[in-house]
């Protein structure tokens, strides 16, 4: 079963996000501690990943031309916007507070779940192989990371294993086709740069949750296309 990866990390996000709304009572000050500690380290993430680039001019333009496209269609809103028209299916009745952290935890835990190689390798071994190993570990991460952040964040989170399971399994199945037309070395060139593009912006996640930074993540998502042509570019030409 091609999407078999793809289904158990998003079910593990999900039991994750469950597992975590039992610790959801924690003491106010606790929790915006650990919330601090939470951003530090997935900001630290962020930076090992940054550094994984091989090419630092197709780091820094992924990201410039992908935040001004982003900015543009103001991703961030638009995805802020999906979380509380999704939260409204499950509740009728809350305060604005209560959307917004809902639509904070889906978007926060969406970019976190499906930014980085292990999604894509993972994702290319389940179509290609029929290996679903990348994923699964991915989806035990994923799962305890998804406690953490449930705990913390709220419900919303559990809201990302949507996306997830899509992303994942588009890549899956169209893995034959992927495979057919672009280059093992330019592959590898993109999962690399992709990665590092993909570290800025947890980097960015980071910061916002431990309250650092007020930086609009979702907006810097078309970066990932950009590194695609900037990739093929580079491929084409060296």
């Amino acid at each position: 079963m091609v999407l078999l990866g793809a289904l158990i990390n998003a079910g593990l996000i999900v039991a994750g996000a469950l597992v975590g709304r039992i610790f959801k009572n924690i003491p106010e000050s606790m929790k915006s501690t650990v919330l601090s500690i939470i951003g530090l380290a997935v900001a630290l993430l962020g930076i090992k990943m940054g550094f994984e680039s091989d090419n630092f001019i197709i780091l820094v333009v992924s990201l410039v031309v992908g935040t001004v496209v982003g900015e543009w269609l103001d991703l961030d809103r638009q995805m802020n916007r999906l979380g509380k028209w999704v939260e409204t299916l499950f509740h009728t009745k809350r305060n604005a507070q209560n959307q917004i952290s809902i639509a904070e935890g889906f978007v926060t835990a969406s970019l976190i779940f499906v930014v980085g190689s292990m999604a894509v390798i993972g994702a290319l071994d389940s179509g290609l192989r029929n290996d679903h190993n990348v994923l699964i570990t991915k989806g035990l991460i994923d799962g305890f990371t998804s406690i953490i952040l449930a705990s913390t964040l709220g419900i919303g989170v559990l809201l990302s294993a949507v996306p997830v399971f899509i992303y994942q399994g588009l890549i899956a199945l169209f893995a034959g086709v992927i495979s057919l037309f672009i280059p093992d070395a330019a592959l590898q060139m993109f999962i690399t740069e992709m990665t590092a593009v993909g570290g800025v912006m947890i980097m960015a996640i980071g910061l916002n949750i431990a309250g650092l930074t007020k930086i609009k993540a979702a907006n810097l998502l078309p970066g990932i296309i950009v590194v695609g042509v900037m990739v093929a570019i580079f491929y084409i030409f060296q």
